[in-house]
């Protein structure tokens, strides 16, 4: 991921700093630098709103301050930040404070007094990371995007092809892993005149008129988990006439590649006496 180097100086920056000289120093340095988003405050009990409503890319925040000092505005930040990255470089003249600033989400330190060159430097090294964390959480919020798009595009494409299929034949039918049929579409009762389940391998039941030697290859076929292509299946009906059917199936496999079953259509053809 790259960005362009003037996306930093266009960066949003606040100070906040009791100090009213350490504001006028680090504000007017950061504008010379060419820095042109620049902000300032002396409250700190305006921070935490203020970046709520401003999603700064960084706070220079002065952590000895009367009335709430850095590391109480830092509490508030943490308690208001929903990206879970704190975009605060701490302003401090006490060395023991860095490790404690840094353990409560500062990303980074400057020391006083201030030493520009430093500040420059961990500045624009801590706005190029903050940019990267953006683009970074923008990328993932896109992708995200496109992934529920797709998802969405794909099941009104098996929508579309499910309904295309059933009004391409005139039953569609899915078995589970067991045999048994979980889901018909189509006046597949009343065309075969009964049960789905009659097409079961039941021993010692009658089979409905079904030609006995293509419903084994049938069984055998599903059974072997192969799929099939108009397949051709007859049955004699009660009255002599001769009903001829044409079958199409395939396996079907969950993600781990289980097997779960079977899923297939058939048309009626013209009968014959």
């Amino acid at each position: 991921m790259t960005f362009d180097p003037s996306d930093i100086l266009r960066a949003s920056i606040l100070i906040v700093d009791d100090q009213e000289s350490n504001v006028q120093l680090l504000e007017q340095f950061l504008r010379q630098t060419g820095y042109s988003n620049v902000s300032s405050m002396m409250n700190p009990g305006e921070v935490s709103a203020l970046h709520r409503e401003n999603n700064y890319d960084l706070i220079l925040l002065d952590l000895q301050m009367p009335d709430m000092d850095g590391f109480q505005v830092m509490d508030a930040l943490q308690d208001n930040e929903a990206e879970g990255y704190l975009p605060v470089i701490v302003l401090t003249a006490q060395p023991n404070h860095k490790v404690r600033a840094l353990q409560c989400g500062a990303k980074d330190f400057i020391s006083k007094p201030f030493d520009l060159i430093e500040v420059k430097s961990r500045i624009h090294n801590m706005l190029e990371v903050r940019l990267l964390y953006k683009q970074l959480a923008n990328y993932n919020r896109e992708l995200e995007q496109t992934v529920q798009e797709r998802t969405a595009e794909l099941r009104e494409s098996e929508e579309r092809y499910r309904c295309l299929t059933e009004l391409a034949c005139d039953w569609y039918w899915e078995q589970d892993e067991n045999g048994k049929f979980i889901k018909t579409a189509g006046p597949i009762l009343e065309m075969l005149g009964i049960s789905v389940s009659d097409l079961a391998d039941k021993e010692g039941e009658a089979l409905g008129g079904w030609d006995e030697v293509a419903r084994v290859e049938l069984v055998s076929r599903i059974a072997a988990r192969q799929p099939f292509l108009d397949f051709a299946l007859n049955r004699i009906k009660r009255d002599g006439s001769l009903q001829r059917y044409q079958v199409s199936g395939e396996p079907m496999f969950d993600r781990a590649c289980g097997y779960i079953g079977y899923r297939g259509i058939g048309v009626e053809r013209a009968g014959m006496a």
